[in-house]
Order: C-alpha cells, then sequence, then structure tokens
C-alpha cells in the first residue's frame, strides 16, 4: 500500500510541476489515440449533449482515465506481492489484468452514450414523422438539399448532428442515396429507410415528377404521423393503468393495515 501512496504522489508532482506534460503526450500521440475513437462516438457525443460541447475535450479525458486506471491497477497488484520472485513471475499477468481494466474504463462512457441513444429510439420514432411533416412544407418552395438545411434550427436537437452530416456530404457532391441512408442508418427506427428514400427521390427527377412523389411522401408522412399518435396514446394509457394498479395497490395495503391494527387493538 506504501508503493502505491509514493506512486500516487510522485505522478501527481510530475504533473504538477510539468514534468509529465500530458497535453503534449495527446499531441504527439493523436494519430494513434484518434485511432481508437470509435466511428460513431462523435455522432453519440451530439446527439446526448448537443452540439456546442467539446467532442475532443471529452475523449482526451476518456484516454486520462483510463491511463490512471492501468497505472493504479499495475502498481495496487504489484504492492500486494512482497516477495521479488513472485513479482516478476506475476507481472505479466498484472499487466493484462490492468489493460483489461484501463480497457473498460476507456470503453464505459463510449457504452453509456450507445445505451442513452437505445433508450431514446422510441422518442425517436414519434418525432421523426413530425419533423418530416414541417420538412414536406419547405420542399414545396425549395429544393431537398436547401429544405433539409432549413430545417435545421427547428429541428428536434437529437436530429441535428444526423442532418448535419448529410448536408455536408450532398453539399461535397455526394449526389448519391448514401448520404440519406447513413441518416436512415444513424437514427433505425420505423420506415425510416423507406422515408430516406423518398426523400432522396424527391429531389431528383423533372418538376411534375417531384409533385407527383411529392404527393407519395405525404400520403406517407401522414400514414406516420398516424402511428404516432396511436403509440403516444396507447403510452400516456398503459401510464394512467399503471398509475391506477399503484393507488389500487396503495389503497388495498392500507385498509389491509388498519384492518390489522383495529383487530389488534381489540385483542
Amino acid at each position: 500500500m506504501e508503493i502505491l501512496i509514493v506512486g500516487a504522489i510522485i505522478m501527481y508532482v510530475l504533473i504538477y510541476n510539468n514534468t509529465i506534460d500530458k497535453d503534449k503526450f495527446f499531441a504527439d500521440n493523436q494519430k494513434y489515440l484518434e485511432s481508437l475513437k470509435e466511428d460513431d462516438y462523435q455522432f453519440l457525443v451530439y446527439a446526448r449533449y448537443g452540439e456546442d460541447v467539446d467532442v475532443d475535450q471529452l475523449y482526451s479525458k476518456r484516454i486520462t482515465m483510463a491511463f490512471v486506471g492501468f497505472l493504479f491497477v499495475l502498481v495496487l497488484s504489484i504492492s500486494r506481492n512482497n516477495s521479488v520472485e513472485i513479482i516478476n513471475a506475476q507481472f505479466f499477468l498484472n499487466l493484462v489484468v490492468a489493460g483489461v481494466v484501463a480497457f473498460g474504463i476507456f470503453k464505459l462512457p463510449y457504452w453509456q452514450l450507445r445505451s442513452y441513444y437505445k433508450q431514446h429510439l422510441q422518442e425517436i420514432d414519434v418525432m421523426l414523422p413530425y419533423y418530416l411533416k414541417s420538412l414536406e412544407i419547405l420542399i414545396q418552395h425549395y429544393t431537398v438539399p436547401v429544405a433539409i438545411g432549413k430545417s435545421i434550427g427547428d429541428a428536434p436537437e437529437i436530429f441535428k448532428p444526423g442532418l448535419r452530416r448529410m448536408i455536408d456530404r450532398i453539399n461535397s457532391g455526394d449526389a448519391s442515396v448514401d448520404p440519406y441512408m447513413e441518416f436512415a442508418n444513424n437514427y433505425p427506427v420505423r420506415d425510416s429507410m423507406r422515408m430516406m428514400r423518398l426523400l432522396y427521390r424527391l429531389g431528383i427527377g423533372s418538376q411534375e415528377r417531384k409533385q407527383e412523389r411529392l404527393m407519395m411522401f405525404s400520403k406517407t408522412v401522414s400514414s406516420l404521423q398516424a402511428k404516432a399518435r396511436e403509440t403516444k396514446y396507447k403510452e400516456r394509457l398503459d401510464h394512467m393503468e399503471s398509475q391506477t394498479m399503484v393507488m389500487l395497490t396503495c389503497t388495498g395495503i392500507g385498509v389491509m393495515l388498519v384492518i390489522l391494527i383495529s383487530m389488534m387493538m381489540v385483542f
């Protein structure tokens, strides 16, 4: 334990005196550290915290915590062995354990972001038809890319990272369906794939075809809105039923307690 405390003090002093410059370490090894970043990490951060958050700062905290966890477990496991021979024999095992712990610490924030996003997919499923309805109104006056760009400001916060990514790809010259499919993959809810294909088709072809496709798009959005209303109604009904059951249960328990107390007082 003494080794652990001394090691922690030495590490703190080295960092405090800038003998170990963690910022320089991140800068010198940025290429390697960035390769560890998950492809959808930035998207998940924006979806969770909004677009004002500093993604690089959050990522550097993940690296720092993983590194500190690695050193802590390694020093702790070594300090528990008093024999030099045992330390030499178990050093590789201690290194592996410390690496596993560091990996878990590094991945935990990402897993939490994924969990948060999956928990909110049902909310996204309800919000998407209403966003598409507002987009439909804009498409009547603008081209599809321009309409999407103008809709971002009023779109739900969780959609904004995906919409900005879609517009960036379209504006960079990607005229394929891929930007739309990427959005659908980021928001894998009911009919998102089909709606993005319809949206892509609205942006191509003649004006006559656009009107025809816009009518099809409008009918599909209206159908999705009806399903969303049914979902919201069912959720509200389930919530009311659960509250009613809780109330009845509490009332029943209260009545039983009153009867039990009355019986005890009689006897």
